[in-house]
């Protein structure tokens, strides 16, 4: 059988050594030697020739018969665009080996310097699409194993490690080895060597091994650098930067295929009690899971990215039909509203989404992103847990939010807020026993703005805790003052959950340093705050409570409306939210839902106030049922202390 053996190679010294033992030893053995390399190494593999008596001064073999070959002239007859032509290397190499043969015959050795294929293939480069440098030096060691079924030659290709570099060149590796007879590795090692040779051969393996183990290591450690730096460590979910860099992508994408592409911005609601209330772990953990469940409801090609804090991104790219974004923003919702389980504990959250695309609603990234925030900011105003789609109106409405959040400002300082009051009767005496105290903002340019487009505002810049500690101090002042008229009014106040949280609820248990006892006061709270199910919130209701001051349940039946908080949080009065109270007299389901309602809380040990009663029919409707207090139009709107005190001394 023929010998066809490849020999790798690491540098030029290497490779020289290997031609002259090669083509040294057939000629020593009077056979013919064809070299097939380049200029430089063929001069150099022959002066060592020469000073072993094998070559002549004039390269003519003293022993056998030597015929070099340019690699670079020989692979210019039968390469064509950096790939072997098999017509060509017949006409070629193979007309070359056959005179070779011919004109000394017996055994013919044949080396070839492959490199120098590979290197000829990068000094000319094709188009992007042209095939890798590897793909010619293997179509022609395919001709070669064809060529030595006619011509019986042995073979030696020289192949430098450099052209296998990677793991993904293993493939071409194998298939390279699979075509030889031989395979030898580019360290010599001599089996009948001395001991002391082997163990230099042997400890210079171990060396390059260990060298190449800190290579990967090294390695490892950058992709993991890069993992960091685009991947967001809590989530696993794609950062910022990634999420711009797609977003631009996306968007090129769109505008080759003519496609729209949707950007959806999500926004947790209520994270911030359940972050604060039972601590950052449990909030990591439920963003974790966010993210989990966000990822279930996409495609491959979709991009789901946390931006930080409790705000995601969503990607859709190249969208053929836009229900699909509707059908998917719903699942969402619907999937969010779902408990999450954190430390045994069930945690309850949803989520505000807001909806742009492109090219309809923007042209550029920022823009997209800009108008799905403002989208999901439209969500919230109407209620969270749901979505909403950009409409070039709120652009104006942002902007409107700018300049009051600044206007804000001033109308504290500048005292343009005032409390209203507003009564809370005795449906059994008809008299006034309490008063809800409500924040109105007299704008001395605007005229009047309305609590429900500025109090959220307050909530999200946190100047709520500032309002809400000076509406306390207002309201405490003017009960104490009309309690010489009544002993047992109380003046309740609305507390948002962020007043408890922020300064972990300092500002309201600043209240209770007034005096040893606040009876004059009552707290409303909403049942966000009893969604985290927080032992602080509990031992700051109990604290109140000691305190002589009632707590109120507003806008009951409008939220989960939970029977577990009930049981659970100190609680006094339930307020039945008006949507219950509307058309009452005219409504037998609304009445059966406030009738059970009322006889649920009076076994729980509540007592109930009715919102939004504003006619005769209604407030005898609710005494009938056995509620105990209501509020509304029919006994007064909400008005400035003087014209309260005014009813009060009526009354």
């Amino acid at each position: 059988m023929l010998d066809h053996t490849v020999q790798f190679y690491e540098n030029e010294r290497f490779l020289v050594k290997a031609m002259v033992d090669y083509v040294g030893t057939a000629l020593a053995n009077g056979a013919t030697a064809v070299a097939l390399a380049t200029a430089p190494h063929l001069r150099a593999m022959e002066a060592a020739l020469r000073h072993q008596g094998l070559l002549d001064d004039k390269t003519a073999a003293t022993v056998g018969c030597y015929r070099p070959l340019d690699a670079h002239d020989v692979l210019s007859q039968f390469m064509v665009d950096g790939l072997p032509d098999p017509q060509r290397f017949e006409r070629s190499l193979g007309v070359i080996l056959r005179d070779a043969q011919a004109q000394a015959p017996g055994p013919l050795a044949v080396l070839a310097e492959v490199g120098a294929l590979l290197r000829a293939d990068r000094s000319n480069p094709g188009t992007d699409s042209a095939p890798p440098l590897r793909d010619g030096a293997i179509l022609v060691e395919e001709m070669v194993v064809a060529l030595m079924e006619d011509i019986p030659f042995d073979m030696l290709c020289l192949y430098p490690l450099a052209a296998f570099p990677g793991a993904e060149d293993q493939a071409s590796f194998h298939q390279t080895c699979c075509l030889h007879s031989e395979v030898r590795p580019a360290e010599s090692f001599d089996a009948l060597a001395r001991r002391d040779t082997l163990q230099r051969s042997v400890a210079g393996l171990q060396q390059q091994a260990h060298a190449l183990r800190r290579e990967v290591r090294n390695r490892q450690q950058v992709e993991q650098a890069l993992r960091e730096v685009n991947i967001d460590k809590l989530t696993g979910l794609a950062n910022r930067n990634v999420f711009q860099d797609r977003l631009d992508i996306d968007i090129k994408k769109a505008l080759r295929s003519g496609l729209p592409l949707a950007l959806l911005f999500i926004d947790l609601d209520h994270f911030k009690e359940i972050n604060d209330t039972r601590g950052h772990e449990a909030g990591d953990q439920l963003l974790k899971a966010v993210g989990r469940r966000l990822q279930s409801h996409v495609r491959g090609s979709d991009t789901v990215a946390r931006l930080g804090g409790d705000e995601f991104t969503i990607t859709l790219a190249e969208l053929h039909d836009l229900g699909y974004v509707t059908d998917l923003a719903q699942k969402l919702c619907d999937d969010l509203a779902r408990p999450f389980m954190i430390d045994e504990e069930m945690a309850y959250i949803s989520a505000s989404i807001g909806i742009t695309i492109f090219p309809r609603d923007a042209s550029t990234a920022g823009e997209l992103l800009r108008n799905a925030d403002q989208a999901m900011y439209r969500s919230k105003e109407r209620g969270r847990n749901r979505f909403a789609y950009f409409k070039s109106s709120m652009q104006d409405a942002a902007q409107n939010r700018m300049t009051i959040s600044n206007e804000l400002r001033r109308a504290v300082d500048e005292e343009q807020l005032e409390v209203y009051y507003q009564p809370i009767v005795d449906l059994e005496s008809g008299r006034i026993r309490k008063a809800e105290a409500l924040l109105r903002w007299q704008h001395p340019e605007r005229g009047e703005i309305s609590p429900l487009e500025f109090i959220p505002i307050a909530e999200h810049t946190g100047l709520i805790t500032t309002i809400g500690d000076w509406v306390f101090q207002r309201a405490l002042a003017q009960a104490r003052n009309w309690r010489q008229y009544d002993p047992e009014l109380t003046i309740n106040v609305n507390v948002s959950p962020l007043q408890f949280y922020d300064g972990d609820g300092g500002h309201c248990r600043r209240w209770l340093s007034e005096s040893a006892t606040v009876p004059e006061m009552g707290l409303e709270i909403t049942e966000g705050l009893l969604l985290s199910s927080d032992i602080d919130v509990l031992k700051q209701l109990l604290a109140f409570q000691q305190a002589g001051i009632a707590i109120s349940l507003d806008d009951f039946g409008t939220g989960y409306s939970s029977l577990s908080y009930l049981r659970r949080f100190a609680l006094d009065f339930l307020k039945i939210d008006k949507s219950f109270v509307y058309n009452l007299e005219f409504d037998a389901a609304n009445v059966a839902l406030c009738e059970a309602i009322i006889v649920m809380a009076h076994k729980l040990g509540l007592q109930v106030v009715a919102e939004g009663v504003e006619t005769p029919q209604q407030a005898a409707l609710l005494k009938e049922a056995g509620c105990d207090f209501a509020q509304g139009f029919l006994f007064g709107h909400a008005m400035a202390a003087p014209q309260f005190e005014s009813m009060l001394l009526a009354n």
